[in-house]
């Protein structure tokens, strides 16, 4: 069963009906459904089928793909010394099988490129120098480390340029797949709960298969968290280890951003990880990005000096402010903290997040889905002349207009006082002055429910609740 992916498997199909060899990337985040998506749409009807071996060397890996070569009917396969002898038995193999498409599917890719192995060169071989001058190979690739997949298949600039046919980068669900996901599994949750599970786990299926129908989303947390021996108590040091060799770097980056929801710039972040300020650090920032762990965006008005990182994982924020923190393994940690402060603080950041992940449900809610625009954040410190003022979100549209729109989670419909009139107009004005913008301002509310009206609600433009982030 496919909760959503009807695209992605769409594309996987048509594949079939080319009259030429496909070579297709499948990429994306550990655990959000690259080898489920291929196995379920293909139903597993692979000419042949193998899987990289997590930190094997390169003799491991060979002889794994001897027995994947042996499982899917190649005979009297002898010890293979190298990846090209290994993709020449390959070819072998499929050039004695009579389907009129061989699907070939390589998962965690990755993992096979071990040092001084020449995989990738082999791979190029196998693909320019025999599957390509074919018209019945399919050549499916899957990687979770997708720096891998982008630097060594997708923008490579030696053999395998420009030889992929279909790249597909397979991203979390939506909030509306969540929900769909949930009706799948019977899960009796409110919009509310389906938006709190994914403040946490973000859109990774695996993380919602832990979710069971006869606890509520509270119970189902603690379990899934803080009981003893819980599922996802020692995902995170797993998690990067898987995609990262060496994920020490990776790990520091992630764990300074965790502490300023916000985001660091790179001069931030180097302060509070005391790393070298070198190339391999600019790498680890960008494997992190291609990974979807975090995002690099300029404040409004600014450029390249105005970058800031910001983690987007949410599972990574979660573990880092809360189960980290657990030290007294609490079990019901959740369950206790619900009318907490801490749970009232970490609900209105978290909420920030998720709609800074759903901002394409954000503009086709205010009718702008086809107006060129980009979002941004913007802040400037007080001066003689002006107050200080931060917006996490503003939206620059071609159309004259630009959106400031405050998040803000509310358990029931969002009441505006005197002290937030003041604070919604103090930053529309503080803006106008700095940016000396000559664009029409509409300040959009962004909340759970929707706005209650009142003397002081006359300053929002427009609306967006929740449910609109799940369209």
């Amino acid at each position: 069963m496919l909760i959503g992916r009807k695209e992605e498997s769409s594309i996987l199909l048509n594949a079939i009906n080319s009259d030429e060899s496909q070579f297709i990337a499948v990429y994306g985040r550990r655990r959000v459904g690259k080898t489920y998506l291929i196995k379920q749409t293909f139903n597993e009807t692979f000419a042949f089928q193998h899987t990289g071996l997590a930190r094997g060397t390169m003799r491991e890996q060979l002889a794994e793909f001897q027995e994947s070569l042996k499982r899917y009917g190649k005979k009297n396969v002898n010890r293979l010394l190298s990846w090209q002898d290994a993709f020449h038995q390959l070819e072998a193999l499929l050039e004695s099988q009579s389907d009129e498409k061989k699907i070939v599917f390589i998962d965690e890719m990755p993992w096979l490129d071990t040092p001084q192995s020449k995989f990738v060169s082999a791979l190029e071989h196998f693909w320019n120098g025999w599957a390509n001058m074919r018209h019945d190979i399919i050549l499916v690739i899957c990687g979770s480390a997708t720096s891998w997949i982008v630097n060594k298949i997708i923008n490579d600039y030696g053999g395998l340029h420009n030889r992929l046919t279909v790249q597909i980068h397979l991203k979390p669900f939506s909030l509306s797949e969540c929900e769909q996901y949930c009706q799948f599994k019977e899960l009796q949750f409110s919009r509310r709960d389906i938006a709190e599970a994914y403040m946490i786990m973000g859109g990774i299926p695996y993380y919602w298969s832990f979710l069971k129908k006869e606890k509520s989303l509270a119970q189902n947390i603690d379990v899934i968290f803080f009981k003893d021996m819980a599922p996802l108590k020692t995902e995170y040091n797993a998690l990067y280890a898987s995609l990262f060799r060496n994920a020490s770097s990776h790990l520091a980056i992630v764990n300074a951003l965790s502490s300023k929801v916000s985001g660091l710039t790179r001069i931030d972040i180097l302060k509070h990880t005391k790393l070298s300020d070198n190339t391999a650090f600019s790498k680890t920032l960008e494997e992190l990005e291609q990974s979807g762990f975090i995002r690099k965006y300029n404040q409004y008005g600014k450029k390249e000096r105005g970058t800031i990182y910001q983690l987007m994982d949410n599972y990574s924020l979660f573990y880092n402010q809360y189960i980290k923190s657990n030290v007294n393994n609490d079990e019901c940690f959740w369950s206790n903290s619900l009318q907490s402060r801490l749970y009232t603080t970490w609900v209105g950041l978290a909420f920030e997040r998720l709609c800074l992940q759903h901002i394409a449900q954000m503009k086709r809610a205010l009718g702008i889905s086809g107006v060129l625009s980009n979002a941004f954040s913007w802040q400037t410190t007080a001066t003689e002349e002006h107050d200080g003022a931060q917006i996490d979100l503003l939206i620059d549209r071609a159309d004259n207009v630009i959106n400031l729109c405050e998040m803000k989670f509310s358990g029931d419909d969002f009441v505006i006082d005197k002290s937030c009139d003041g604070s919604f107009r103090r930053k529309s004005s503080v803006f106008k002055q700095v940016t000396n913008s000559k664009k029409t301002i509409r300040l959009t509310l962004v909340t759970t429910y929707g706005l209650r009206k009142n003397q002081y609600s006359g300053c929002v433009t427009d609306i967006i609740v929740l449910d609109d982030l799940f369209v």
